[in-house]
């Protein structure tokens, strides 16, 4: 690891039922672990929207996409304590 904190982003659309879910474990995660993270709306970017339009949720760790659909806990932590 480089020292340097990591960051989570989720990418939601609104109106996105499984975007709940993945926000409350991306929340609780980041909560117990202190990792700072960031909730990304991606209709507000027609890059984000191009990209990801048919995986939405989509967890990025430090900027690489690690998660979509459904975001595993325990996926998540072992990326982040990794």
């Amino acid at each position: 690891m480089s020292g340097q904190p990591h960051r989570v982003t989720l990418l939601t659309r609104p109106g996105c039922h499984l975007c709940e879910d993945a926000r409350a474990v991306v929340a609780r995660v980041a909560a117990d672990l202190a990792v700072g993270w960031e909730e990304r709306d991606i209709t507000a970017s027609p890059d984000d929207l191009a990209r990801y339009s048919d995986m939405i949720p989509v967890t990025l760790v430090d900027g690489v996409q690690h998660d979509f659909w459904r975001v595993s806990e325990e996926r998540l932590r072992a990326a982040l304590l990794g």
